[in-house]
């Protein structure tokens, strides 16, 4: 069949697997972006998947849908198969091909990575399971989430004395789980994981480094962004994955804080060959594995560091794969110039706060979650409150996941099924962290910036570049960055920029803050004036 030919029944395939009840489009639009058609026949179809992470997934899941759309389409049953393509692989570290992104149906889908409704990932705890763990990621009681204070009368509290509260997927948290530092996490894996513009590069390094541990130029694996954006998530999910497709292997992971209390202990005689030191050292130096998070805690502590610093170079000089995450990026971190070098020595990937559309697919898949988990099929929260919580928000995923959690709470455990968005405002007024500055919006900086610095709104995101209307608008760029906490691109729209624009804008004035005492204080007073609106 002519090439041209095969990629039009691929997307009527594609289409037809769309149609059907329980698939959730933006999923075959994030999976399927990754196949690429190369032959078919009367009864048989051949798919080639970037690399052997997709072509399980799809075969796990999704074989049957596509053989079904095809004998909908065709009235035959076709055999499909799906192979690896070894050259795409290689060349792009397991990123999907240029090529096969400009092909798919529907560009930038609000969320992506989660297994199928109905489809639980492989290892993944049962409903049961989610509801005796109050925290099904981490362990930790959290079945009374949020701020407490100042709650509306009419919206009781939750009792946390209650052991049958449910416990909504928790899609992103920086909290580890499992069953200690070295053991299977299966709740955090790459199926699970909400993709968006805004960490899609990370997840895909993070699944490169999982199938194949060790390659130098992702050696070491070095991801940073705020708390709570999901660089545990991928942390686990690189361990998770070894251990399920790699059981010869030894994955470890390690939060800092746990490894400098293991040193500190391992050495409080001062003797360095005392067995609990020599136990210490080895564990880590026969990893295969090693994930160390939010490193950015060994600040300071210079001996922990220097044995981190030998554990590293031996690991990476025999070939085994270090995997390093922080709240900042290395050059950023407080430590001697040989780390940081040597940090920074294979890829670095940060994290940015999510898209809008990235917070409310993952409201989504919370809410999916918990129908799944609970058997409510006709469970829903309404799309408007659903967009509430994604906007008012902020960039910490916890916080959102603990929204969406109360709201499930009020309305099954405290029989208000049909809450309101006003409703829903009262309920969770107090809840946001950033507290009215979440209200804000961009036009509202846009707005006090041109009355203080007197220039005209069609002036601020219009073309004029004199110096006093580059100076407004930067400054104005610059806080709704960090008053908003949005992503690069949100704020670029806003201003008729693109997202380096907004990059530098946002740089150029964070650098000018720290020779400029008279800058620190206008924005002090700017932000001032904007908190009062």
């Amino acid at each position: 069949m002519e090439s041209e030919k095969l990629e039009q029944v691929w997307r009527t395939v594609c289409d037809q697997v769309k149609s059907y009840n329980n698939i959730d489009p933006s999923q075959i639009n994030a999976f399927f972006s990754r196949l690429q058609p190369q032959a078919m026949s009367e009864d048989f179809l051949m798919l080639t998947a970037d690399n052997d992470f997709i072509k399980t997934w799809i075969e796990r899941h999704y074989v049957d849908f596509i053989k079904q759309a095809l004998m909908d389409l065709y009235h035959t049953a076709y055999t499909v198969v799906i192979e690896v393509d070894i050259t795409a692989e290689s060349s792009t570290g397991g990123q999907p091909r240029a090529e096969t992104r400009a092909e798919t149906p529907v560009q930038n889908p609000p969320f992506e990575g989660r297994p199928p409704f109905g489809h639980p990932s492989p290892g993944a705890p049962s409903s049961g399971d989610m509801r005796n763990s109050a925290d099904a990621i981490g362990g930790r009681d959290e079945r009374s989430p949020g701020e407490e204070p100042h709650r509306r009368r009419e919206f009781a509290e939750p009792d946390s004395g209650r052991d049958d509260f449910p416990a909504p997927f928790n899609a992103y948290d920086d909290d580890d789980g499992g069953e200690g530092p070295d053991g299977p996490t299966s709740t955090l894996t790459f199926e699970n994981f909400v993709i968006g513009d805004s960490n899609r590069m990370a997840y895909s390094m993070a699944v490169a480094v999982a199938e194949m541990p060790g390659k130098a130029h992702l050696n070491p694996l070095f991801i940073y962004g705020k708390s709570g954006l999901g660089k545990t998530h991928l942390m686990r999910a690189i361990q998770n994955y070894v251990h399920e497709t790699m059981p010869s292997l030894s994955a470890i992971y390690v939060d800092s804080a746990e490894l400098l209390s293991d040193y500190m202990e391992a050495s409080a005689a001062h003797d360095k060959e005392k067995s609990s030191y020599k136990n210490f050292k080895t564990r880590y130096e026969e990893a295969d594995v090693l994930l160390i998070d939010d490193v950015q805690y060994l600040q300071g502590k210079k001996q922990t560091l220097d044995i981190v610093f030998q554990i590293f170079n031996k690991l990476t000089g025999q070939g085994r794969q270090v995997v390093l995450s922080a709240d900042r990026a290395p050059k950023n971190i407080d430590i001697d110039e040989r780390y940081k070098s040597r940090f920074n020595s294979g890829g670095t990937f940060d994290i940015q706060p999510p898209e809008i559309e990235t917070k409310l697919g993952i409201v989504k898949s919370f809410v999916e979650e918990y129908k799944d988990n609970e058997g409510k099929a006709d469970f829903a929260i309404p799309d408007d409150i659903q967009m509430y919580i994604a906007e008012s928000s902020s960039s910490n995923i916890r916080e959102l996941k603990s929204a969406v959690t109360k709201v499930i709470y009020q309305m099954t455990f405290f029989n208000q099924p049909d809450l309101s968005l006003d409703d829903v405002r009262s309920l969770l007024e107090n809840h946001f962290s950033g507290g009215p500055s979440k209200r804000l919006t961009i036009a509202d900086i846009q707005k006090e910036v041109e009355t203080f610095y007197k220039v005209s709104h069609a002036d601020l995101v219009g073309k004029k570049r004199t110096r006093n209307i580059i100076y407004a608008r930067q400054i104005a760029i610059y806080l709704s960055r960090q008053m908003l906490d949005l992503p690069f691109n949100d704020i670029g729209k806003k201003f008729n920029r693109d997202h380096s624009t907004v990059m530098y804008s946002v740089t150029n004035v964070e650098e000018k803050m720290k020779e400029s005492r008279e800058l620190r204080e206008e924005l002090e007073a700017l932000k001032q004036l904007i908190r009062e609106i």
